[in-house]
């Protein structure tokens, strides 16, 4: 280990230490923390983010980063010192051009959010929601402008999630996947023969679906003594070290497919988390290279292995022995169908393979337009539902299965 670049390491922690904290904080916002303690959290989330930035931003991180550079010449490429550096360079020239009050005014408008998000998906009412969504969108206009870009606005906030990567680029990469998908979907729904799923609709106790998914993820490899779950409104992942990465899942009684394919898909992203090398831990190389990455862990976990027929040959008959009655008489192929049925429906994060792209589709072209101001936000239910109609042939009934169905 290089001196200066251990001595970059050591003078980080604090940063990684409140970035980390300030996750636990958001965790328990969406999982524990009663309605009533959302003006207070958010002032403490905004509280940690500024800290962290500022540590992170410091004139004495550049002078120790420099140090680090010089130390670093020479070294592999691939080499966990080179890319620490390297990784570290990248991040903070983007991140020294936000002030940190603008990263506490995202933080602590975020925050907020959340809470008004839930009230107004509960009552089903986009006018609860909306001055909060303005109020993230004008943000991250502003950070966009910060940053800097060359072609669109978009390109700067994509790097937080896909470095390198532009907007046109990911345009690209759509353009080619509606090529094959819509056309697919369309023979499907004219074509395509019906699959009965009606044993789906049937009264799961949500307490067995509960137990039945801690069987799944144990024996996929989550371990239970580095993590856990609990259920929440949308389902996600959350980590503090990649010995405490959380869980959470959602449980419908008449829909246990939910529970299943979350628990599955949170768990790839679990797995992942608790996969990364120790050595890694309170660095900038720590958790997933990008969300990406990130994301094609938990659907492989999801879709390839959980909606596979040697996945089912093994769980069906341990499904059966949690729910006897309303799986008596449902043959393996039956089953096999049933979850892997293709349709247009709403909810994103219980789309099938054929149409979960079109939901991405739908959201990545209402943010560019939101963000260069093409799309006002008082109009955002009516564009939504018409790139539902466009995409999937199917319109959001209400804005609760529209617009504001899920945080993403």
């Amino acid at each position: 280990m290089v001196e200066a670049i251990e001595q970059l390491k050591k003078h980080l922690y604090p940063r990684y230490d409140l970035e980390l904290s300030r996750a636990v904080l958001e965790w328990d916002q969406q999982v524990n923390m009663p309605p009533g303690g959302a003006e207070a959290r958010a002032e403490q989330i905004a509280t940690l983010s500024a800290m962290a930035h500022e540590v992170f931003t410091s004139d004495e991180t550049a002078r120790q980063l420099e140090a680090a550079e010089a130390a670093a010449v020479g070294l592999e490429y691939d080499s966990d010192d080179a890319s620490l550096v390297r990784v570290v360079r990248r991040n903070f020239d983007r991140l020294t051009k936000i002030p940190a009050s603008l990263v506490a005014e995202r933080s602590r408008a975020t925050s907020q959010a959340f809470n008004a998000w839930q009230l107004a998906r509960m009552r089903d009412d986009y006018l609860l929601f909306r001055p909060h969504l303005q109020k993230i969108v004008d943000l991250s206009r502003e950070i966009a402008e910060y940053l800097g870009y060359e072609e669109h606005p978009y390109d700067a906030l994509m790097g937080f999630f896909e470095p390198g990567v532009t907007t046109r680029q990911v345009a690209a990469l759509f353009e080619d996947l509606k090529v094959g998908l819509i056309p697919l979907l369309n023979d499907i729904v004219e074509r395509g023969q019906p699959v009965d799923d009606a044993f789906l609709g049937q009264s799961y106790d949500t307490n067995r679906q509960w137990d039945l998914t801690l069987v799944m993820l144990r024996d996929l490899g989550y371990d239970f003594n580095r993590g856990r779950q609990d259920k929440a409104i949308h389902p996600f992942t959350t980590n503090f070290s990649r010995k405490d990465v959380r869980i959470t899942t959602r449980l419908y009684e008449n829909r246990p497919q939910s529970a299943l394919f979350s628990s599955t898909h949170e768990g790839g992203h679990a797995l992942y988390e608790q996969g990364i090398p120790e050595r890694f831990e309170r660095t900038e190389l720590a958790g997933g290279a990008t969300m990406g990455l990130h994301e094609s862990q938990s659907r492989m976990w999801e879709n390839i292995l959980g909606r596979s027929r040697p996945f089912w040959r093994h769980y069906l008959p341990i499904a059966r022995a949690f729910f006897p009655d309303q799986l008596a008489g449902v043959t393996f192929e039956h089953f096999y169908r049933a979850i892997n049925k293709v349709e247009p429906t709403l909810i994103r994060v219980e789309a099938d393979e054929v149409t979960y792209n079109m939901h991405i589709f739908v959201r990545f072209e209402i943010e560019q337009d939101l963000i260069t101001g093409a799309l006002k936000i008082a109009d955002v239910p009516d564009a939504w539902n018409a790139k539902y109609e466009q995409y999937l042939g199917i319109t959001p009934p209400t804005f609760a299965d529209g617009c504001l169905q899920d945080v993403h």
